[in-house]
């Protein structure tokens, strides 16, 4: 039997629909998925996507590869011994030296030395200033040669911190999973506002949202605005493989950091203020002590050292130059006033202004905060946790107003992957009972392949479609895409019904059959279409998926597997003469 046009051209949409889910099939590798912003491997030009191929002549082909080579990136153990005009100390490093100071040889803050304290020597050497400092610095802390070589090339550079980054297998698929299938949680936020909310607004919110979203370090990100039939504007946010509380602390609250010194706001949170802040470094940031303050209540206190841009140092200065000093029992010397620091209003911590800080313009000074638990270990999380949002916030600055959650859904890892099982054979059961049914109506596997075919061509097209665009298959999604199969398979029927007829019936002629039955398809298609409309904007959006697979699937079923599907049809069923 000749294949007719219309299956050519079904097999052609069908091919480019398979090299759009899986362009590379057979890809290997493993693929960078997040790197620590500002560090070496940042900054000398591994981006995320890259394929690794070999760290330091290491060969990586599985995730067990990169690790061993990680940690075959160890550093050399060494003592340095610190004099400070407080204490001398010895302690051991690896590549860090333990400490971070200000130009004026300043302790701000250390997990082996006393803060404030000034230093004067390491290893027997003197320094007098920052300079000499930061040049024997670089000598004493060893610096690896790193060599990394991914599918964009070679990168090679000398660096004293670990590759701060993480990895996974490589992607073989475009399909983008959503959340209800691959687990994680869906935020839907309203903007308040006692004005209206325009659509400047809107982009400005979803790229500071945005921001602190991936400076947290999350990452599978999708971020969108929606609209309800009220009118009503929110934004959908869903985020892969974290928890509600998480997202609820991270989105929920405005994030307007300011500190104050007396009545005067010294700086704020956002690029405008704060040029730096020290992360995931335990030289300048960390949790620097714990205390059982009861039987059953531990406190924790986080501490990381930020620059300042010069405009707020200055306006530092000037709010300390006329601060008495006061004495504490201990002998130190502060300022009469602390410098406090305020989250959405509220007051996170207070710290004391060294004597030598009054009127002093510095760019360099510490932040912390508090984290409570039952037991030590709860503790240290609540302040590690606490200390990564406040950093998030400093970095990326407050939202341009506040956002109210709306809805809050979450999906645990393990029931995504029990959906995509259930789906996947929930689907072939339907197809087996598709075909039984058909084969019963028409006592012909004649028919009951090709309408089988078509239905899983409609499917493969579909799924090529959303991974041509990138749409998140979720369940409303998958439910669409059933809708649209169920549509087919009745499509289907009409044709096959009207291309058996009888010779007494009106329409003989085998191109008034087809007529026929694509007037009833396209008035069904129609209809299908224009009830799915509607849904768009249902529920903000969040059925959105069911509408735009719905739409897509019927759409291509009658422009290509149909007429396709008749084609077929009609050779088998064409009456010789």
């Amino acid at each position: 039997m000749k294949v007719p046009f219309r299956a050519w051209i079904l097999v052609a949409a069908l091919i480019l629909a398979v090299i759009a889910i899986s362009p590379n099939p057979w890809a290997e590798g493993i693929e960078v998925q997040s790197i620590t912003s500002g560090s070496d491997a940042d900054e000398f030009g591994l981006e995320v996507g890259d394929i690794l191929y070999s760290i330091n002549d290491h060969e990586i082909n599985t995730l067990e590869d990169f690790y061993d080579a990680t940690e075959a990136m160890v550093y050399e153990e060494q003592v340095l011994v610190v004099e400070t005009s407080l204490e001398t100390t010895a302690y051991s490093i690896t590549n860090d030296v333990g400490f971070v100071v200000d130009e004026n040889l300043t302790i701000l803050n250390s997990e082996y030395l006393e803060s404030d304290a000034t230093l004067i020597g390491l290893n027997g050497l003197e320094f007098e200033t920052n300079e000499d400092l930061e040049d024997y610095l670089g000598e004493l802390v060893p610096k690896n040669r790193i060599s990394i070589t991914t599918d964009s090339g070679e990168i090679v550079y000398l660096s004293s911190e670990m590759l701060d980054i993480t990895v996974g297998e490589a992607e073989k698929s475009n399909l983008v999973l959503g959340l209800d299938l691959q687990g994680g949680t869906r935020v839907l936020l309203e903007p308040i506002s006692e004005t209206q909310v325009s659509d400047a607004d809107i982009t400005d919110l979803i790229k500071v949202l945005s921001n602190r979203l991936n400076v947290y370090g999350l990452s599978d990100i999708v971020i969108r605005t929606a609209n309800d039939w009220q009118g009503n504007q929110y934004i959908l946010v869903e985020i892969a493989g974290v928890t509600q509380d998480e997202v609820r602390d991270l989105i929920s609250q405005q994030g307007k950091f300011e500190a104050y010194v007396g009545e005067t706001l010294v700086f704020e949170g956002g690029e405008e203020d704060v040029l730096y802040v020290c992360r995931n470094d335990g030289s300048c940031s960390g949790i620097r002590s714990c205390n059982q303050i009861s039987g059953t209540q531990w406190y924790c206190q986080f501490e990381f050292s930020v620059t300042l841009a010069q405009e707020a140092a200055d306006i530092m200065a000037d709010a300390t130059k006329d601060l008495d000093v006061v004495y504490g029992d201990s002998g130190s010397s502060y300022l009469n006033e602390t410098i406090d620091f305020n989250l959405d209003g509220e007051l996170v911590d207070s710290l004391n202004i060294g004597e030598d800080l009054k009127g002093k313009s510095t760019t360099q000074i510490s932040i912390s905060g508090p984290g409570y638990g039952s037991n030590k270990m709860e503790a240290v999380e609540d302040a590690s946790v606490n200390m990564d949002q406040l950093q998030t916030i400093l970095i990326t600055g407050s939202m341009p107003f506040d956002l109210e959650i709306a809805q809050l859904d979450s999906v645990s890892p393990v029931l995504g992957e029990s959906f995509l099982k259930n789906i996947l054979w929930v689907g072939l059961f339907a197809l087996i009972a598709v075909g039984v049914v058909i084969f019963i109506r028409y006592r012909a596997f004649k028919v009951v392949i090709p309408m089988l075919t078509t239905v899983l061509s409609e499917v493969l097209l579909i799924l090529g479609f959303a991974a041509m665009v990138g749409w998140n298959l979720d369940v409303a999604s998958i439910a669409g895409i059933l809708a649209a199969i169920g549509t087919g398979v009745d499509h289907q029927i009409v044709i096959i019904d009207e291309a058996i007829r009888g010779a007494d019936e009106r329409f003989t002629n085998w191109k008034e059959k087809i007529k026929r039955a694509f007037f009833i398809i396209f008035v069904a298609y129609a209809t299908t279409v224009a009830a799915m409309i509607p849904l768009w904007n249902a529920g903000a959006g969040l059925i959105r998926g069911f509408a735009v697979t719905t739409i897509v699937g019927v759409t291509m079923g009658v422009f290509l597997t149909r007429p396709a599907f008749a084609a077929v049809i009609e050779k088998l069923y064409e009456k010789k003469d």
